[in-house]
């Protein structure tokens, strides 16, 4: 499926969901359009690009010491 874009320039194309990602990851365009209609980058709420999500939060998982891997065996 092809997702239709305009760039910062103005100018309109169609990409494929996977290059719509890197074109607003490298900000290069100004909007693009889903089925609701147009989305303005910086204004309108779109998903978070980045590839990696890193949790910043208390870690509450238990941390694995060696004694414990010793128990398996």
């Amino acid at each position: 499926m092809l997702i239709p874009v305009m760039y910062k320039n103005g100018n309109h194309d169609q990409v494929k969901h996977f290059k719509l990602s890197e074109l607003i990851a490298n900000n290069e365009i100004s909007k693009f359009k889903r089925s609701s209609g147009w989305v303005t980058i910086g204004i309108d709420r779109i998903r978070d690009t980045r590839k990696s999500r890193r949790y910043t939060g208390q870690e509450s998982r238990r941390e694995e010491t060696r004694e414990d891997l010793i128990d398996i065996f």
